[in-house]
C-alpha cells in the first residue's frame, strides 16, 4: 500500500469513527417528547389501551409480562405497564391535561425522579407511576375500584 492509499484509508476510517461518535451521542441524549394534548400536531396520536378512559402517548409500548388486567362489562381494573423514550416532564404534562379531559379529577402528585400522579372518578382510582431511566421511561398505570363501589354491589354476586 503506497502513502497516498494509506492516507485515503486513514481519512475514511476517521470519518467513520467521527460519524459513529455523533450518532451514539445523539441517541443517548435525545428522547422523544409526548405532546401535551391528544390533538397536538407533533408526533403520533395517543391511544387508549385496556382502560377506555386513560389516554396514553403512542410512543409508550405495552409491556405485557408486567401488566395485569381484569375486565368485565362494567369494569376494567389492574395495572398496565409501559415503556418508551418519552421524558418525565412531558409525560406528567400529558397525563395532567388528558386525564381531566376523560373526567378524572387529580387528587395529588409527587413529582420526583419517581413520580406518582393520583386521579379519581366516582367509583375508581388511578395511580400513574413514572420512572425515568437511562435509556427509556417506565410508566405503570394502576386502576382500581373504590371500596364504596364494592360495597354497593359492583362486585357482589
Amino acid at each position: 500500500m503506497n502513502h497516498h492509499q494509506w492516507r485515503k484509508s486513514a481519512l475514511i476510517l476517521v470519518c467513520i469513527l467521527v460519524s459513529c461518535f455523533f450518532l451514539a451521542s445523539g441517541c443517548a441524549t435525545s428522547k422523544k417528547k409526548a405532546s401535551g394534548s391528544a390533538d397536538g400536531p407533533t408526533g403520533p396520536m395517543p391511544v387508549y389501551y385496556d382502560f377506555g378512559d386513560v389516554l396514553v402517548p403512542k410512543e409508550l409500548k405495552v409491556v405485557r409480562k408486567e401488566s395485569f388486567l381484569f375486565t368485565a362489562p362494567e369494569l376494567s381494573a389492574g395495572v398496565l405497564s409501559l415503556k418508551g423514550g418519552v421524558d418525565r416532564d412531558s409525560l406528567i404534562s400529558f397525563f395532567e391535561v388528558n386525564m381531566v379531559k376523560d373526567n378524572w379529577t387529580q387528587v395529588s402528585a409527587v413529582k420526583t425522579p419517581h413520580t406518582m400522579l393520583l386521579f379519581k372518578k366516582e367509583s375508581r382510582w388511578c395511580v400513574i407511576e413514572i420512572l425515568e431511566k437511562t435509556f427509556d421511561t417506565r410508566v405503570k398505570i394502576w386502576v382500581g375500584i373504590t371500596l364504596e363501589s364494592a360495597k354497593s354491589g359492583l362486585l357482589k354476586e
